[in-house]
């Protein structure tokens, strides 16, 4: 792709990994500081921490919902199609709760309401925390036995391990609550980091001919593949943001995040990695 304004075969190896390590770990210290000071890397949703999801369609505003309901722990009100507001509550002890439901009753008696316990949130939360890292280590059981190399096994493992831990330390800056749909966002973006990681692993070592010209053509091949996913990640976050459907739009935002994250790490860190490892074992 002429427009990629990216010479793979520019650069050295060194050059190509800087960049992305040095992200990676001003990453582990975004998620690091936020373990320490929070108790969890990632800020969790309503599914994680416990509380109550209010849907209600009014014409109330936004500053009228917020005022009708001061004396609760509120988080956020979303507003939708067709007057919809979608209202988020913080845990609360069950006198608040059952004060809180009076309440809707009375002002919204049509009001869809759902609760996630304090202690149901945490199983959930540890049952996602556990689904990252048992992906995780099949994806590299996997990698190691398609490859049986250590070298370009690890360069991918470490790319699509790269590609969550910056993703994730974005969504903390930003705001991205993790939640159901973000971990299942996490989750996907970990599948198509080893489908463009072993794209690239697979030309480099297993196909004949100069190393340059592997390398460039796997990167126009990558190139088109992870710019046609993200036009149609953009186009459904644009289409979910205007609709106020906040879940898909949260689990597209991080996708997005993702894909541009998943571009440095194939074809710089593990690139610039599997470019080292050809040039000192003379396999090209």
């Amino acid at each position: 792709m002429e427009s990629a304004r990216y010479d793979i075969n520019k650069y050295s190896p060194r050059q190509m990994v800087t960049l992305p390590l040095v992200l990676l770990l001003l990453a582990g210290v975004v998620l690091g500081y936020a373990t320490v000071t929070t108790g969890l890397p990632l800020e969790p949703g309503i599914d994680f921490a416990g509380g109550t999801a209010v849907t209600v369609f009014t014409s109330d505003s936004r500053e009228t919902i917020e005022a009708t309901f001061s004396g609760y722990p509120l988080l956020s009100v979303g507003e939708g199609v067709g007057n919809g507001k979608y209202i988020k509550f913080g845990p609360m002890d069950d006198a608040q709760h059952q004060s809180l439901s009076v309440l809707i009753n009375e002002r919204y008696p049509d009001a869809m309401v759902d609760q996630i316990g304090e202690t149901f949130g945490k199983t959930l939360q540890q049952q996602a925390f556990f689904a990252l890292i048992l992906s995780f280590i099949g994806m590299s059981i996997v990698v190691l036995i398609a490859f049986r190399n250590l070298v370009p096994s690890a360069a991918v493992v470490l790319a699509a391990f790269s590609d969550i831990v910056i993703t994730a330390a974005v969504m903390q800056v930003i705001g991205i609550p993790l939640s159901l749909g973000t971990t299942a966002a996490l989750l996907m973006l970990i599948g198509y980091s080893v489908d463009s990681d072993i794209l690239l692993t697979t030309r480099v070592l297993k196909r004949k001919g100069k190393l340059d010209e592997k390398l460039s053509g796997a990167f126009r091949t990558g190139f088109i593949m992870t710019t046609t996913t993200l036009s149609a990640i953009v186009a459904m976050w644009v289409v979910s943001t205007a609709g106020q459907i906040q879940i898909i739009s949260e689990i597209a935002s991080v996708l997005i995040i993702g894909l541009f994250v998943d571009l440095m790490n194939t074809w710089m860190l593990n690139a610039g990695i599997l470019k080292e490892y050809v040039l000192r074992s003379g396999k090209q």
